[in-house]
Formats: structure tokens, sequence, C-alpha cells
């Protein structure tokens, strides 16, 4: 029997008819229209599913939509806008870490998270917190230096090799 939960997501409050078992990740795309968080593995394995919950980045196809109210969730469409972009978007453009795109809505929130708790993370830092994210098209290089160009902007540097 549907439920009605209150979500509040990206800044704005929705009324949601869910039932009990409803993923997050289901209701985040298919009730409220947001699509950019992706529906990868389903078993919280590869990450693209990642959205930030009261800051932490959790896998949303493991989250019941029901376990999700009264949190606040950001999702990739809560980050930036083609005109305002985030510091972190805008290193990952220049530095080439997008190619299929599949993994970056999450890899983006991981990343966001890491840097809100931590603004001089370390490379080995950077690489644990986006473990939980997988990414078959690249060496993660690219994303890394990403990471590390966007913590020295929001720190307001000049980023720099060996930042």
């Amino acid at each position: 029997m549907p439920e009605t939960i209150t979500l509040t997501v990206n800044g704005q409050t929705y009324q949601v008819d869910v039932e009990p078992h409803a993923l997050l990740v289901d209701v985040l795309r298919d009730k409220l229209g947001l699509t950019g968080t992706k529906k990868g593995c389903g078993t919280g394995e590869c990450g693209a599913c990642t959205v930030l919950m009261d800051g932490q980045p959790v896998n949303s196809c493991l989250v019941l939509a029901v376990r999700a109210q009264g949190k606040e969730i950001i999702t990739i469409e809560g980050l930036g806008d083609p005109q305002n972009l985030h510091p972190l978007q805008k290193a990952f453009i220049k530095n080439g870490a997008v190619q299929c795109g599949f993994c970056a809505p999450g890899m983006l929130l991981s990343a966001k998270a890491l840097l809100d708790r931590n603004p001089r993370p370390s490379e080995k830092e950077i690489r644990q917190a986006i473990a939980g994210n997988i990414c078959r098209c690249s060496g993660y290089v690219k994303i890394v230096k990403a990471i590390q160009e966007a913590a020295a902007e929001l720190r307001g540097e000049a980023a720099h090799d060996g930042v």
C-alpha cells in the first residue's frame, strides 16, 4: 500500500507517494525526474547512483525512499547548473575527467563530500573517497587531478601540479 513521504532534494520539498519497498534511486529518477542519478549495478558496487544524504555519500540503490524522509538529499542536479558550474564540474571538464559520463554524477558527489570535510586531501585520501565509484573509461588519473584542482580553487589557491 503506497505511503506519502516528504523528501527534501536539492533544497526543494516534495510530497511523493511510494511503495514501502521503493528505492531512493527509483523515486529520484521516476517520480521526481532527476535522471542525473544513474542506475547501474543495483547492488551498491558501482557507485553510479551515489547521492549525498545529510552530506554523506550513499548508494541510492540500497536506500529505501522512506528512509530518506527528513534527510537533506543532494543529487547531481543540485551540485551546479550549466550557467553556474561547481568548481568540481569545471575541473572535471577542464581535465577530461568525464568520458562516457555514466560514473560522473556519483564521482562528483563523492568528491564533494570529501572536499566538504577535508579541503586539503592527499592523493591517497582522494582515491579512498572515490573507491566506491567505478569508472570503466579511465585510469582515474584525470579524475584525481580534477579533484585536486577543484580543492585548490575552493581554497582560493591557484591550482598547479602536485597540488
